[in-house]
């Protein structure tokens, strides 16, 4: 039996402990979470009460690394301090799990990137929605032909009220952005995966914050410090990429919308697609229609897929589903919608 990989954590706030560490627990017989590592002393010993497997726990995450006996890190801490660990990580001969989005800006992650492809190491991003048994079934369907050239795909992550109340998702310095890099960065991922992954060319980009600084609008993931609020609240963008193709991106926080939208619209030559939940249209005997694939073992828990696929890559080398290209490929079209909101112009996307 191949010996079990050996997991250091990095950052034990919400994402370790709501995915990560529940992921790895999840598969004792294929790894062993063996270090745990944060700054704030209270986080680490009540994180370390819940997985006493944990052999060593540090708050400097440089004394995690010089553990020689650890093969894979997850790193989990806020977006500002993905990238020193990371690279550190990689450096120390660690393979990563970068939680997304995987930097604050491209050239960090190209900097990644580079030290992965320089140590010959694994670097893994956390767009965890590639795992989904349904959007796998999508992604084989259009492999498949199915839907022909892909033109134009819709991508929607709007919340109605979801600025949240905990961690640093509303300071710009700290997250880079608001709810385009926090969970537009996810259905941009799963939306260039499915059309694989042309080369973007150029965006158009607009952020707005209409609500976030007022004390009267109501939260339903907690209450948020209005007066510090110093992101977006919504974005949208118009993304080109170098085969013609074109994607709208579309993200809030706060919206006056019915209900929830998180999915993605695709418009091919052969066929059409939805996601959440999966539906395909087709043209066939003078006819069009649309059907639902039924799927087994829909209900996955996808963080646990995640973190099951990343121990796997380590022990078998191979390479991950959502690469660290991948991830550098997001953060570039980040810059650019960003940059383009700014200056209030199409603008370039660097790569």
């Amino acid at each position: 039996m191949p010996k079990k990989v050996r997991i250091g954590v990095i950052g034990t706030g919400g994402i370790a402990n709501g995915a990560h560490l529940p992921g790895y627990a999840q598969i004792p017989d294929q790894c062993e979470i063996y270090a745990l590592c944060d700054i704030d002393p209270e986080a680490l010993e009540k994180t370390a009460q819940k997985y006493p497997q944990a052999q060593h726990t540090f708050q400097d995450y440089r004394k995690l690394l010089e553990l020689p006996e650890i093969d894979g890190v997850s790193v989990c801490t806020p977006n500002y301090v993905h990238f020193q660990p990371t690279v550190d990580a990689l450096k120390a001969g660690k393979h990563v799990l970068c939680e997304k989005p995987i930097a604050m800006n491209a050239n960090e992650a190209a900097e990644m990137v580079a030290t992965a492809r320089r140590e010959g190491k694994i670097l893994q991003i956390g767009y965890n929605s590639r795992f989904s048994p349904s959007n796998q079934t999508l992604k084989k369907f259009i492999d498949a032909g199915e839907v022909g050239e892909i033109y134009y795909a819709r991508a929607q992550a709007m919340r109605v009220r979801g600025i949240p109340g905990w961690g640093v998702f509303i300071d710009k310095a700290k997250q880079g952005g608001g709810p385009l890099i926090d969970i537009g960065v996810h259905i941009l991922d799963l939306t260039l995966w499915l059309m694989g992954h042309p080369k973007p060319t150029y965006a158009s980009g607009v952020t707005y914050q209409k609500f976030g600084t007022r004390p009267d609008v109501v939260g339903f993931m907690g209450q948020w410090d209005y007066k510090n609020f110093t992101v977006e609240d919504m974005a949208a963008a118009l993304i080109r990429f170098d085969n013609g193709a074109t994607v709208v991106l579309e993200s809030s926080f706060v919206a006056n919308l019915k209900e929830e939208i998180n999915g993605t619209t695709l418009l091919g030559t052969e066929g059409g697609a939805q996601t959440n939940p999966l539906s395909i249209t087709q043209e066939r005997h003078g006819s069009v229609f649309s059907y639902e694939p039924k799927i087994p073992s829909s209900k996955i828990n996808t963080h646990h897929a995640e973190m099951k696929a990343f121990v796997e890559c380590i022990r078998d080398n191979k390479e991950p589903l959502v690469t660290g290209e991948h991830g550098l490929m997001v953060a570039q079209i980040m810059d650019a919608i960003y940059r383009s909101a700014e200056e209030g112009r199409e603008v370039p996307v660097a790569g």
